[in-house]
Formats: C-alpha cells, sequence, structure tokens
C-alpha cells in the first residue's frame, strides 16, 4: 500500500509539473505571437509613413538613384555583351587578321601618322595667311583637358597603379592587369599626345615660332612619336613574352610570388632564361621610353605653368 501511494504521489507531482510546463509554454508561445504581431504592425506604419513621404516630395532620391544605377548597370552589361558578340566576329575576319597579325599595318600607321604631323608643322602661304591669333575657348579647353589627363595618366600609370599592384599581387595577376592596361595606356596618352599637339601648333604657327616654342612643339611631338611607337612595335612582343613565360611558371608551379621574382626549377632552364631575358629587355626599353615621354610632358608643364596669368 505505500509503495502505491508513493507511486500514485510521484505520478500526480509528474502531471502536474507536465501541465505547468504546457502552460509556461503556452504563455511563451502566446507573449512570442504578440510580440511578433506588434513587431510587423510597426513594420507596416513605418512602411506607410515613408511610402506617404514618398508621395508628398514627388523624388525620392536615394530609390531613384538605385533604379538609375541598376538600370545604367543592365544596359551596359547588355552593351559589352553585343560589343563582345561583334568583337569575336571580326576578330575570325581576313581584316582583322592582316591589321593585327602582320607588320605592314603597322608600318603603315606610323607612316601615315609621320606625314599628318609633318604636314601640320611645315607652314603654307595659305595656312600662314589664314591663321591669326583667335584663341577660342573650346580650343583652349580641349588642349588643357587633353594634356591634364595625359599627365595624370602618366602619374598614376607609374607611381600609383603599377607600384602598389606589383607589391600586393601575386606576379601572374600582376602580368594579367599589366596585359590588359599597356595597350590602353599607350594608345590613350598617344592619341592624348597628339591633340595637345595640333591644338598648341594651331595657335602657334611655324613662322611665329621662337627657341621656346621650338622646344615646346619638338617635345610634343616627340612624346607623341615615343608613346605611338611603343604601342605599334614593343606592346605586342612584350605581351606576347608575358604570356609565353606564365605558361612556363605555370608548368614549373611558380609564379605566384609578391613583390619579387622566384624562378624556382626554371632557373637551370635555357629555353626560359632566354623568354626571360628577352622580357626584360623590352620591358625596361617601354619603361625608359615611358619615363621619357614623361619628362616631355613634365617639360610642357613648365612652359604652361610660366605662362599662367591667374595667379
Amino acid at each position: 500500500m505505500c509503495v502505491r501511494t508513493l507511486v500514485g504521489s510521484e505520478t500526480g507531482e509528474t502531471m502536474s509539473t507536465l501541465s505547468d510546463s504546457k502552460q509556461t509554454s503556452g504563455k511563451l508561445s502566446r507573449a512570442k505571437e504578440k510580440y511578433m504581431r506588434l513587431h510587423e504592425e510597426k513594420l507596416e506604419k513605418q512602411k506607410l509613413l515613408r511610402r506617404r513621404e514618398q508621395e508628398k516630395n514627388a523624388l525620392y532620391l536615394p530609390d531613384l538613384a538605385d533604379d538609375v544605377l541598376t538600370a545604367s548597370t543592365a544596359h551596359y552589361s547588355q552593351l559589352l555583351k553585343k560589343l563582345t558578340k561583334y568583337y569575336e566576329v571580326v576578330r575570325r575576319s581576313k581584316t582583322y587578321k592582316i591589321f593585327f597579325h602582320t607588320t605592314q599595318p603597322t608600318h603603315i600607321i606610323m607612316i601615315v601618322a609621320v606625314l599628318f604631323v609633318a604636314s601640320v608643322l611645315v607652314p603654307t602661304k595659305e595656312r600662314a595667311q589664314v591663321s591669326g591669333h583667335s584663341y577660342s575657348t573650346a580650343a583652349s579647353f580641349i588642349y588643357l583637358t587633353s594634356f591634364v589627363i595625359h599627365f595624370g595618366a602618366q602619374i598614376w600609370m607609374t607611381f600609383v597603379s603599377g607600384l602598389s599592384l606589383y607589391f600586393a599581387l601575386p606576379r601572374h595577376a600582376f602580368g594579367e592587369v599589366q596585359r590588359v592596361l599597356f595597350p590602353r595606356y599607350f594608345t590613350i596618352n598617344a592619341c592624348l599626345s597628339l591633340t595637345t599637339l595640333l591644338i598648341f601648333v594651331k595657335h602657334h604657327p611655324a613662322y611665329m615660332w621662337d627657341v621656346e616654342i621650338a622646344i615646346q612643339v619638338g617635345a610634343m611631338s616627340g612624346a607623341f612619336f615615343l608613346e605611338l611607337l611603343i604601342r605599334l612595335y614593343l606592346t605586342p612582343p612584350l605581351l606576347q613574352l608575358i604570356v609565353q613565360k606564365n605558361n612556363l611558371e605555370r608548368a614549373a608551379g611558380v609564379g605566384n610570388e609578391i613583390g619579387g621574382h622566384n624562378a624556382g626549377p626554371l632557373k637551370n632552364c635555357p629555353h626560359y632564361l632566354k623568354i626571360h631575358q628577352a622580357f626584360r629587355r623590352v620591358h625596361v626599353t617601354v619603361a625608359m621610353g615611358n619615363m621619357l615621354t614623361m619628362a616631355f610632358t613634365v617639360l610642357h608643364l613648365y612652359y604652361i605653368a610660366s605662362k599662367l596669368c591667374v595667379l
């Protein structure tokens, strides 16, 4: 009897404990539901207030900026895809192979550039009679813009982008970046140099030249021809050497070091050493040409600073 009574009492206590826990969990769930309902109502009120503010202002700039950014990004992506398709079609054409896989078009472009600049620099009677001291604001704006962009690109590429990426990226990643930047860099710089030269010569005809102006024309012409020579004759072999060197290094498991060069097992390979020496030779030539064009640009910057009358 005592045992049965104890068992019964324990069973009753267990049932009461279970009922209490159920009641507690029920209270907690109801409190949680109530809190969630209040939170949702608060969010709905905030959305309603925001919508009313938007309707009052009729132009909500953050949302408009997000929409414009999203739309412009989507359109830009579609444009790039279309241009990529057209570029792939052009790459398979015979004209592209003639222009970019043979040296004759390079010589033609260089000859045309030399003849064009010579025709601009050499004075003629008609040009001497027509030319005067007419200075337009638009021409001055284009002249200063092209020169400033040119000089800024040289400073950024030489002292900021190149050094920063060299000491921050693995060597192969840095090489891939340079493969993309080098052709664009020298193409843009050559176009900007030519623009600066043409506008400067237009406002300073040859019959008005003194020693100072002749030096400036020579410096700008030298910068243009150097950048064009580097783009046409040195950049393509440099890119090919980068590809060949990187392929050999990947096969040997090297090229991921940062801020230095470690040939690893390739240091005794004659073929790799030959490619590496050719790469270093072309790269040093390109770097020296770039520094020389920068010196020409700084010389013209000093000339512009000496002629400023706004300070």
